[in-house]
């Protein structure tokens, strides 16, 4: 039965971000969950490295959301919030207004991340045409963001290699540098900072007319390669764009939900978005729920009769399902009752312990760390910061060592995402730990 199930695998799936070649030379079959562990269909189990995508809070089979869906599923599983809405969805905006930054104030559900992104974006665009500004219709992003695959999110971001292709597709956005310190020439966290706020102000003295917003993940650069940002940038992006009258869209479909030691990573710096979306672990890494959050100063500007035609005009068929939004608020009643934010906040200091056994391996260059956010850049010579040829696809030969090893995770070229559930234990933590150092030592020096 499983090299029948993975013979269907072969033969009819094309999985996400995957080269189906290389699945098909080690193809893999999750068949249950426990914690904060997977196991396949062969009963092979692994440490979930990196909570299935960056989504995984409290652990599989977590009882209180288990729980929660089910009672859900006896009243209704799904109704249209077209024109409507249901209990969850109403409840749920509640409690995460009352969590989101203050200058946040309503919610607009859809089901991804990147489709939380594209709301702000077409949000932002229309903002200004409603208030007779239709001048302001470009965007800012910066260089190696990344907001999802949809057209517009795509449109926002700078990856070459996911994005190039689809050139003719996108519409045109400015690109502003962003600190990644380790590959600066300065090597210097304020030196970088200040030359690339420098720049984003020129950008907006030329062209601050005729910009609508301004993307930024929060303060972490995931797809990129777990690039933190250094002190201070944040909220100097924060400040240029109110200076330039500019709306600010903050990203924190992978940062929110406790993932840096904070709520919001935002909250490092005390920024106030004027959008903001979230997803990932909004549901606890359950279901697919995602969230765009505005001001009020923009909901109210799309407020008026409808021949105005200032309606936003956008939704999706599970726009606030309920047996998602159930298990969202069930989500976030662990939060608070488990304390997962200070827990994640002091686990990181202990994680950044650990991270000191790879720190002296010859081929570690960078560990880039917020939180549960982590990522270990590998390279072929330590003291040039040399990368390895793509061809070589060191990053890749590590995370099928570390799956042969017993752990899950996927790299971003050569380096190594390491994104484990909230809810890791001290014990646990070491334990992956220790998979990554065998793996990279496997790989790079034998």
């Amino acid at each position: 039965m499983t090299q029948e199930l993975i013979e269907k695998s072969k033969k009819y799936l094309w999985l996400p971000f995957t080269q189906m070649k290389d699945y098909d030379e080690a193809p893999l079959i999750i068949e249950s969950g426990e914690g904060i562990k997977v196991k396949d269909i062969n009963g092979k189990e692994y440490f979930d490295g990196f909570s299935s995508v960056w989504l995984n809070v409290h652990g599989h089979r977590k009882k209180e959301l288990d729980d929660a869906i089910k009672k859900q599923l006896g009243k209704i599983a799904h109704s249209t919030l077209l024109g409507m809405t249901n209990v969850p969805a109403t409840e749920l905006a509640e409690k995460l207004i009352e969590i989101t930054p203050e200058s946040l104030t309503r919610v607009f559900y859809s089901d991804s991340g990147a489709e939380a992104m594209e709301i702000a974006l077409k949000m932002a665009f229309q903002y200004w045409k409603n208030i007779g500004k239709p001048e302001k219709q470009k965007f800012i992003s910066m260089q190696n963001g990344y907001h999802g695959d949809t057209i517009g999110a795509v449109s926002v971001g700078s990856i070459e290699l996911f994005h190039h292709v689809y050139g003719p597709l996108m519409f045109e956005s400015y690109k502003s540098p962003i600190p990644y310190v380790y590959r600066s020439e300065s090597g210097d966290g304020d030196i970088c900072k200040e030359e690339c706020l420098q720049q984003l102000e020129q950008l907006l003295i030329e062209k601050h007319e005729t910009i609508a917003a301004l993307s930024i993940e929060s303060m972490v650069q995931g797809a990129a390669g777990m690039i933190v940002m250094p002190e201070g940038f944040l909220a100097g992006v924060r400040e240029i764009c109110t200076k330039y009258d500019v709306l600010m869209i903050v990203d924190e479909v992978a940062t929110g939900f406790g993932r840096t030691g904070k709520m919001f990573a935002c909250e490092h710096e005390g920024i106030q978005p004027d959008l903001m979306a979230a997803g990932k672990g909004i549901t606890g890494g359950y279901l697919p729920i995602a969230a765009t959050f505005t001001t009020e100063e923009i909901y109210q500007a799309f407020y008026a009769d409808y021949k105005t035609q200032k309606t936003f005009f956008h939704g999706h068929s599970y726009t606030g399902n309920q047996l998602g939004c159930a298990v969202a608020i069930e989500n976030l009643r662990l939060f608070e009752k488990d304390q997962i934010v200070e827990q994640v906040s002091n686990k990181a200091e202990q994680l950044h312990e650990l991270f000191q056994e790879l720190k002296d391996m010859p081929h570690v260059g960078d560990i880039r760390q917020l939180g549960f956010m982590c990522g270990i850049e590998l390279v072929k010579s330590k003291d040039t910061k040399e990368s390895f040829t793509p061809t070589e696809r060191i990053g890749y030969q590590v995370s099928l060592k570390m799956r042969e090893l017993g752990m899950l995770t996927r790299p971003l070229g050569d380096v190594v995402v390491f994104m484990p559930p909230l809810a890791s234990t001290y014990e646990e933590l070491k334990a992956m730990v220790t998979i990554m150092k065998q793996a990279i030592h496997e790989v790079t020096e034998l």
